[in-house]
């Protein structure tokens, strides 16, 4: 470490000339390759990190936690013999084993197919709730963040963007990055028209609290797709240019007549056909903008208008962890930083 420093309930744990061996942090660790010995089984991977107790203790506290995280009776199994899930639940309870002050998982569920690591997540949430540990999840899987977190933050070139519970960075956004990084949406063009209302291609919105706009000042305003309303009684027309099946909706893209695309998600009986011209309207229950400076560069973070939470920009807390940001389906992706605080008696 260069510069600044680590601390763990009050003390340092690093900072430039001072590390605290590892042995002596009480932090544990679940990684994305479950790091299981293979020559040992489950009972005996569990106890590997228990130290000065006596054999029949550490026998016993393994097979407890085996028991906590649902795989009760199985500690004579080694890793071969064990599926995924078995594994990551096997080295959830070596980590918890010590009763560490602070549980790391990187990537925890990222080796297990779809259904099983929605599954999983939940359950090691509840298994981390019950055992009182807080925990630090990073993570590339929104869906993943969202569903284990009590807060989530959001990482961009090592620094965090917004610390704040997941509903929050769905719907009230601190920066434009975070409003294009979690889930999905597009922003469009607008126009102030006086203090509390946005002009723009697709209609006017008058409730924008605390925007406190000028007229004429240009903004971005996030659409998301629950915004974008199908209607077949509008005037408004837009495009059908792609269209993705799921289930009870179907998310289409669509294009109006300046070739700007939208998002939106509509009830899968509404099945329109690529190129089909269809009738939609706004809806927005929550007003996000962002200033826009024509003819610059709209890329750069930049703040709400009007945001009027306490401590709505983003947050700097003692503890980061950065990764590399990769590229997925157009949108940028970058790591999330989670914590699952302890439930507190």
């Amino acid at each position: 470490m260069h510069e600044g420093e680590i601390r763990l309930e009050g003390e340092v744990s690093s900072r430039p000339g001072l590390t605290v061996p590892p042995e002596r942090r009480r932090i544990g660790v679940v990684f994305q390759d479950y790091a299981l010995f293979p020559h040992l089984d489950a009972l005996e991977n569990v106890a590997f990190g228990l130290k000065g107790l006596a054999r029949s203790a550490r026998r016993q506290r393994a097979a407890e936690l085996l028991a906590a995280v649902g795989l009760p009776g199985q500690g004579n199994k080694y890793p071969h013999e064990m599926s995924g899930g078995q594994k990551q639940r096997v080295a959830l309870a070596r980590a918890l084993a010590p009763a560490p002050r602070l549980l790391l998982l990187d990537e925890p569920f990222s080796n297990l197919d779809g259904d099983l690591r929605e599954r999983l997540s939940h359950e090691v949430r509840a298994i981390l709730k019950r055992q009182g540990t807080t925990a630090l999840l990073v993570t590339h899987d929104q869906n993943e963040a969202f569903a284990m977190a009590d807060v989530v933050g959001v990482m961009r070139r090592g620094r965090i963007e917004q610390w704040d519970s997941a509903y929050n960075l769905y719907h009230r956004p601190a920066t434009r990055f975070v409003a294009d990084f979690v889930g999905e949406g597009v922003l469009i063009d607008g126009m102030a028209s006086h203090a509390d209302g946005i002009d723009t291609v697709l209609g006017a919105l008058r409730h924008c609290p605390g925007c406190e706009l000028k007229p004429g000042m240009p903004v971005s305003l996030l659409l998301r797709p629950d915004d974008v309303q199908h209607d077949d009684d509008s005037a408004m027309q837009a495009e059908v240019v792609a269209k993705a099946f799921r289930g009870a909706e179907f998310l289409y893209t669509l294009k109006l007549e300046d070739g700007k695309q939208l998002l939106s998600l509509v009830p899968s009986h509404h099945n329109h056909a690529i190129g089909e011209r269809i009738g939609i309207k706004l809806h927005v229950d929550h007003v996000v903008a962002f200033p826009r400076a024509d003819g610059a560069d709209d890329s750069g973070p930049r703040r709400p208008l009007g945001d009027q939470r306490t401590g709505a920009g983003p947050r700097s807390p003692s503890r980061r962890w950065a990764a590399s940001p990769p590229r997925r389906n157009s949108l940028r992706r970058e790591a999330c930083e989670v914590r699952v605080s302890p439930r507190r008696p």
